[in-house]
């Protein structure tokens, strides 16, 4: 553990090995880790992304850690079980015990996500049964689908989702929580309501077939988009003590950043999912350049002078709160 790196990047989905092919291009000594449990690789193909659209996730992170290598960068696959350190001189502890020492730490470890136990619905995950209209609308266009959702989350994902389809189904599973005003913008859109419990997902050929009711009928459906949360996969930002953002309309402990990406913690950055972006990997692979580049300036400020804008005040609720 004699040498240091500039920066350890730990997380190798989009905002990992997008940070990390900057800070390569940029000539920093630069280490990603990675224990290769990104969410979406379950998904059949990546929607959205320009140059990439359907490619299927880890054929892109297979073409991100090619490039990544060709610029020095070393990759490694296993978890990190600790970081300690202050500014300019952090350890970071691997899942087999060795440690490395590095001026600066970037964070890009993602969210898990926390969709209801539903028998199932985990074989369906990432293909026919989704989180995220943007990334598999297209996928399933002018077929009948249905929300699982209530209330006003499930009102907003079935008007959005009638961007891709005219035969729309809410899903309460149970006694709706909709208000009048609710139904007439569901009902004037041609969305219906079905408040009986669902007790299961039918399947055929590897695609949603069917929503099972708990009265032992059956909805027969293409797609389901889900109102599902995410929660920081590991506990790095909270061992770390880096502050968390207050909860969003998915993310449930958001890790809090500044503009560029800077923690409450000097010498920590994080970036992608973990700090609440929107989750999609072109929202990711933005994030991720953006907290390299303010990586390589702030190296800069410590080399050459460069001079940083200013902090941004981090008042959010520390990760133990």
């Amino acid at each position: 553990m004699s040498e240091i790196w500039d920066c350890i990047v730990v997380g190798g989905g989009a905002a990992g090995l997008s940070a990390g092919l900057v800070l390569g291009r940029a000539r920093r000594r630069t280490l990603l880790i990675d224990a290769a449990q990104q969410s979406n690789r379950s998904a059949h193909g990546i929607g959205g992304l320009l140059g990439h659209d359907g490619r299927p996730p880890a054929e892109l992170y297979a073409l991100g850690r090619d490039e990544l290598a060709s610029y020095g960068v070393q990759i490694r696959t296993g978890e990190v079980t600790d970081i300690q350190g202050t500014e300019g001189d952090f350890v970071v502890r691997g899942d087999g015990g060795a440690t490395e020492r590095t001026r600066r730490v970037l964070l890009a470890t993602g969210m898990t996500y926390l969709p209801p136990e539903l028998p199932g619905l985990a074989e369906l995950w990432g293909r026919s049964v989704f989180h995220c209209p943007f990334c598999h609308g297209w996928e399933v266009r002018d077929l009948p689908l249905a929300v699982l959702a209530d209330g006003e989350r499930a009102v907003h994902l079935a008007l959005l989702l009638r961007c891709w389809s005219d035969d729309i189904v809410v899903l309460t599973g149970g006694a709706a929580d909709l208000g009048a005003d609710d139904r007439r913008r569901l009902s004037s859109a041609g969305v219906r309501v079905d408040e009986r419990p669902v007790v299961a997902l039918d399947a055929h050929e590897g695609e949603l077939s069917a929503v099972v009711f708990a009265d032992g009928q059956r909805l027969p459906r293409r797609g389901l988009l889900v109102a599902t949360a995410l929660r920081q996969r590991d506990r790095l930002a909270e061992r770390l003590g880096v502050g968390v953002a207050p909860p969003g309309p998915v993310a449930l402990d958001p890790v809090g950043v500044d503009p560029l990406c800077r923690t409450s913690i000097p010498g920590v950055f994080a970036a992608g999912d973990l700090t609440g972006e929107m989750p999609q990997v072109a929202a990711a692979i933005a994030a991720g350049s953006r907290a390299a580049a303010a990586v390589v300036q702030s190296l800069a400020a410590d080399d050459y002078g460069l001079v940083m804008p200013p902090g941004v005040a981090m008042t959010e609720r520390k990760a133990d709160q």
